[in-house]
């Protein structure tokens, strides 16, 4: 074999097959937060990583809709300010409010409109609360007070030996595990690269994390405890994430369009950050919860867990209580409660995504 038949046999292909894998699969996940990238990438998550369908309620709720003018104007440090200047000062790309269970403002910036499927971040994490809640009432967990090695035995090897499902959901589990998003070498960055990069299966490599102190006395808010329930809840249920939303949540609720959960490779959904939808089932959503989990015309969601989900029953977890994560807002189970509140509470994301 000639050295010009080695190379079209061998090394063409292999340079071919090297770009096909950067073009498709590397580069738009290195590229993703790129700023001339990442408002495209945040309503097309699913070219990005792999993920799994949660297909439309077959009897969509459908919003009645009086919208107004949003004329409303604020305080900040001495200045008047406008909501329309906020939003157009943050970048924001959707914004919806429902009043009475009627949409009285909808607004879509940046090419984004109704139709389009927006990612969650961490938004996702009380979607699995939700879901932890109706798994109780369906009796495939006992007790949130149940230590989580008791449904997950391979678990006792690591830090969360003995810890009860109730911390995990408090972010007070005592794990090792650094969140820092802007530097390289944390844990959840290293977690990403794993799953992403080294295209290794979730359940290989978030079982092993130590302890760093006894669980239930400290906050410390970290994604790998949302991704352990969200394991949890495939145990327990038998079904993967997105089947037993579908049919618990989705379908109750009158989802009006499909949306789809991001996965790593092999198919088990990111239960941290993963969710993605449109605006306005992520209202129907927040409904759900105002409404006490109660919503179309059913019980979606026990209200006694809906109350117990946000409402801090601790005082390491009451609002002034933390200052991680650049503010002192209390914490229950996923939810985020504001200081100052009178009842209320919030899903948050690390992108500027509310409910």
């Amino acid at each position: 074999m000639n050295i010009i038949n080695f190379i079209l046999i061998f090394i063409v292909p292999l340079i071919a097959t090297s770009l096909i894998i950067w073009r498709f699969y590397l580069e738009p996940k290195i590229t993703m937060f790129d700023d001339d990238k990442r408002v495209n990438n945040f309503r097309n998550m699913d070219r990005v990583f792999p993920s799994k369908i949660i297909y439309r309620s077959t009897k969509p709720y459908n919003f009645q809709e009086n919208l107004y003018d949003l004329n409303t104007s604020y305080q900040f440090q001495g200045e008047t300010r406008t909501m329309k200047d906020f939003l157009q000062r943050t970048g924001n790309t959707g914004f919806l409010i429902v009043k009475n269970d009627v949409i009285v403002y909808e607004k879509y910036s940046q090419g984004y409109t109704k139709n389009d499927k927006k990612t969650s971040w961490s938004v996702a994490k009380s979607f699995i609360s939700a879901l932890i809640g109706i798994a109780i009432n369906d009796g495939y967990i006992h007790s949130i007070d149940d230590s989580i090695t008791k449904y997950m035995p391979e678990l006792k090897a690591s830090g969360y030996n003995n810890v009860p499902i109730k911390h995990i959901l408090q972010m007070s589990s005592g794990i090792n595990f650094s969140e820092a998003y802007e530097d390289d070498n944390s844990d959840i960055n290293k977690l990403l690269y794993k799953l992403f990069l080294y295209m290794r299966p979730m359940e290989k490599v978030i079982l092993n994390y130590p302890a760093k102190e006894p669980s239930g006395n400290y906050f410390e808010y970290i994604s790998l405890n949302t991704q352990i329930l969200g394991l949890l809840l495939r145990r327990v249920t038998g079904q993967d994430i997105v089947s037993y939303l579908e049919k618990k949540l989705w379908q109750p609720m009158g989802a009006e369009s499909d949306a789809y959960w991001l996965t790593d490779n092999y198919g088990t959904e990111v239960t941290f950050c993963g969710m993605n939808c449109t605006l306005r089932d992520y209202a129907k959503f927040a409904l759900v919860y105002l409404h006490n989990g109660y919503f179309n015309g059913q019980q979606i969601i026990p209200k006694s867990w809906v109350k117990e989900s946000t409402i801090p029953d601790t005082p390491h977890l009451q609002p002034g209580a933390t200052d991680q994560l650049y503010f002192k807002w209390g914490y229950q189970y996923h939810w985020w409660i504001p200081e100052g509140s009178n009842g209320d509470y919030c899903a948050t994301g690390a992108w500027g995504q509310y409910i």
